[in-house]
């Protein structure tokens, strides 16, 4: 596969809405069409309907939330940096702790998150939601999580420097999980238990002079990795072969599919952009 079959020779990346100050965490909601994402220091979830000039507040205060993804029964979940936990929000709007702790010591920052078809969740904690990176923060580690369906919490990796975005081969069979300290990508086999095994090196991301680390992450149908990195979105064929770069006008930070899963939504810094993909991905919730 070439990158021209990913994207047109003539896709225009289009700035959508700005002037947030650092956006994070875009989730696709198919049930009312529209788009939610994190401006984390601001504390607050917007919303975006597609035609709309701007985005409003969907939810505030966020807890300074981070990634945002939704469950098997289309739940958001949001990773909140400043309450160092993973939350949910129940139909009534009512918000369920899921995981704020491990081991009785508090979690770092949960991060980014996604969910497994079994209904396990799977999340990172990298310390960045702390002050200096530090203060307070009470684990030795910054963890690679698994969150069953019965509520209990698993430390699947503590190895990682900063662990970050996460996503799943098409067939759930791997699960990709990058490194904003180490610039690369680490694949690993999930086992039938939720367990993982074998851990490699699947990408490095390393460009000099170049402004952006790996960060969001996702996985399209053919198994193509777009996973943020130095100038743009770095996108690998499912070999870990670099196919080519999407390059909007800010720093991107995450990205989600939408609409029909073949509009790629990214949060780049100030703005909100989006661009068309001739491939596309599978929309969370189970859609």
């Amino acid at each position: 596969m070439s990158f021209e079959d990913v994207l047109a020779p003539d896709a225009v990346v289009e700035k959508v809405a700005g002037e947030f100050q650092f956006t994070e965490g875009p989730v696709w909601i198919s049930d009312g069409s529209y788009l939610l994402f994190s401006d984390i220091p601001a504390s607050i979830i917007y919303k975006w309907v597609p035609g709309a000039t701007e985005a409003v507040p969907y939810r505030t205060p966020s807890g300074n939330s981070n990634g945002l993804t939704l469950d098997t029964e289309g739940r958001l979940l949001a990773c909140e940096h400043s309450n160092r936990r993973v939350s949910r929000a129940e139909r009534d709007g009512t918000i369920v702790v899921l995981a704020d702790s491990d081991g009785g010591k508090k979690l770092n920052s949960p991060n980014d998150i996604v969910v497994h078809s079994s209904g396990r969740i799977y999340f990172t904690d990298p310390p960045y939601g702390l002050p200096q990176q530090k203060v307070g923060k009470e684990l030795d580690y910054n963890g690679v999580y698994r969150l069953d369906p019965d509520g209990t919490l698993y430390l699947l990796d503590d190895s990682f420097d900063r662990p970050n975005g996460l996503a799943f081969s098409p067939d759930e069979k791997t699960l990709y999980v990058d490194d904003s300290q180490q610039m690369l990508i680490r694949a690993f086999d999930v086992q039938g238990d939720g367990s993982l095994a074998n851990g490699r090196v699947f990408a490095e991301l390393k460009e000099a002079g170049k402004d952006g680390v790996p960060d969001g992450m996702k996985v399209d149908v053919e198994g193509n990795v777009f996973c943020t990195g130095p100038g743009g979105i770095w996108v690998f064929d499912p070999q870990g072969t670099l196919l080519g770069k999407i390059e909007p006008a800010e720093v991107p930070a995450n990205l989600a599919w939408g609409d029909d899963g073949k509009t790629l939504y990214i949060t780049a810094r100030t703005g909100l952009y989006r661009v068309r993909v001739e491939t596309g991905g599978k929309l969370p919730g189970g859609k």
